[in-house]
Formats: structure tokens, sequence, C-alpha cells
């Protein structure tokens, strides 16, 4: 995959972590990576200030020996693994994750998903962390199947008129068919089309337009839609191991249909409603896709993002 060298991986000390933490050690050893791990919890208890100092000792140690066990079965030869924990206890746990992300220049964050008992969409400090976080976010579900086994799809939108729209599904792609090379090799790009206009041509008493004429024009919005994707395949050099899959219709009904019809275990996908600006925002359609997969999710942000996020 990718190499990046400058990984943190969050934990909220209460979870089984285990496939998130084993994810991210993979990635340290492929890329020689830095692991940086950081354990956020909610604001400590002022009446059991004594009590301060072991609790955050006792969950550095608990969070060493879970690190330790997961490096024993991915990097069992790597004996010099030097992983920093730090442990944060306040009210806004997102705002501090995200400052460190920004002030210590790291490249992905990986955790564990907050998934309700449905295992279906994420919660609300997934959300923020999407919403906000200036590098690639990769919110882990737990995974039976080996890493070999693993299928990774990517959802891209082809039809963007702007520059950053369109650099941003190269990159999707890119980082996808890295991604599945670690995986299973096989990669499912998956993409929606459609021709809102069609119904008003079909029922509008005003126009005469023949039902061959609409077809045609149907036809050809498909056609130029397959173009655009096959063009963005190509700058990206999609050339081997991957499937198109391009259905009609919206992206919050199609996404999610094509992730579960073809068993996808990670989507690579982008959370943007609008490029250009530099600020971040989930749109409703990302939000409705978000909030019915039930898979793992690495999401990118478009270049030139700015967090809302300062650092004072």
């Amino acid at each position: 995959m990718k190499s990046f060298r400058n990984i943190l991986f969050v934990s909220h000390g209460v979870l089984d972590e285990a496939d998130a933490l084993r994810q991210a050690l993979r990635l340290v050893h492929r890329n020689d990576a830095k692991l940086t791990a950081l354990v956020v919890c909610p604001t400590y208890p002022s009446a059991l200030a004594q009590y301060r100092g072991k609790f955050f000792e006792f969950m550095k140690q608990e969070l060493a020996r879970t690190i330790e066990t997961a490096r024993l079965s991915v990097m069992p030869d790597r004996n010099d693994l030097a992983v920093s924990i730090h442990v944060v206890c306040e009210s806004t746990p997102v705002v501090h994750l995200i400052q460190r992300v920004i002030r210590d220049e790291h490249e992905l964050v990986i955790k564990e998903a907050d998934s309700g008992t449905n295992q279906e969409g994420f919660r609300a400090f997934d959300m923020e962390l999407l919403r906000k976080c200036p590098c690639p976010v990769w919110l882990c579900r737990p995974n039976s199947k080996s890493p070999h086994e693993t299928r990774v799809g990517v959802a891209i939108d082809p039809d963007s008129s702007e520059p950053a729209g369109r650099d941003l599904s190269i990159r999707l792609l890119t980082l996808a068919r890295s991604l599945a090379d670690s995986c299973s090799g096989e990669l499912s790009v998956i993409s929606c089309w459609d021709f809102e206009f069609e119904e008003y041509l079909r029922r509008s008493a005003w126009t005469s337009v023949p039902a061959e004429t609409v077809r045609a024009v149907v036809a050809g919005a498909h056609r130029e839609q397959r173009r655009m994707l096959n063009t963005l395949l190509d700058t990206a050099g999609m050339t081997r191991h991957h499937r198109v899959h391009l259905e009609r219709g919206q992206p919050d009904a199609v996404i999610p249909k094509l992730v579960e019809q073809l068993d996808i275990d990670i989507l690579v996908m982008a959370t943007v409603a609008r490029t250009g600006i530099p600020s971040f925002f989930i749109g409703h359609t990302a939000e409705n896709i978000l909030g019915h997969i039930h898979c793992s999710l690495l999401a990118l942000k478009p270049a030139g993002f700015i967090s809302p996020v300062k650092v004072s």
C-alpha cells in the first residue's frame, strides 16, 4: 500500500481493537513507518484526581501489551518496534486528536470504527473525525477473512468539472489499487450515473420528443459516463486486476447496494460535498452512504484541504 510513513493509531482503551491495530502494524512493517498510539478518553472525574497518574499509566501499559500481542502475530521478527503511547482525557478528544495530527504531521489515522450494535454506519466521534481530520482516515471493522481474501472497493465520481475533483478521483484509484495489491489483488471500481431529465421528457405534456429519441439520449449519457470513467482509469494507470461496476441510480442507493453485493471488506472513498475550498463538508449523499455501509472505510480529502481545527 502507499508508503504512509507517519501513522497514528487511535484507541478508546475499552474496545476490541485488534483488527485495526494489526492493519496499522502491517503498514508499519511494509513501509518501515513510525507508529504513534493515542488513547482518547472522556474527561477524567475530578473526584478521582488522586488516581489520575495510576489510571494513565494503566491505560498505557494495557495498550502496550495489546500492541505486543499484535506484533507477534503480524511481524514476529521485528523486536525493535518502538511505539510512543499517549493518553488524553478531555471533553473534546477529537479536537485534541486532530491538533496532534496537524502538529506531528501524521499521514494516516487508523482506528476501530465506533459502530452500533448492527455494525452499520458510523457514530459521532468517527463522523467528526471524517469531517475535520486533514489526513486520510481508516476506520476498521472486524474482518474474519485473511488479508489475502480481503476485498477492496473504491467509489468514484468521474463526472467532475473541477480539476480538484478529477485529481481526487485519481488519488482514490491509486490508493485503492495499492491497498488491493496488499490484500486479495482484486479491486472493484464502483460508480454510478443517471439522467434525471428522462422522466420530464417522458411525462411532460409540452414536449413531443419521440420515445426512440429519449432512449438514444439516455444511452448517450451512459456512454459519456463510461468514457469519462475509462479516461480516469487510464490516467490513474489502472491496467490490471480490476472490475468496473457502473450502475444507474443515485450514489447513496447504488454504492451501499454494490458494496454488499460484492462483499467488499474495505471501501475507499471521498466524503466531500465540495472541492476547491479550504474546508471539508460532508454532504447529504455522503452522509447517507456512510450511514448504510457495513465495511471498513478508508476516506480521503481533496488536495489542499485545511482543517477547521486550529492548533493553538
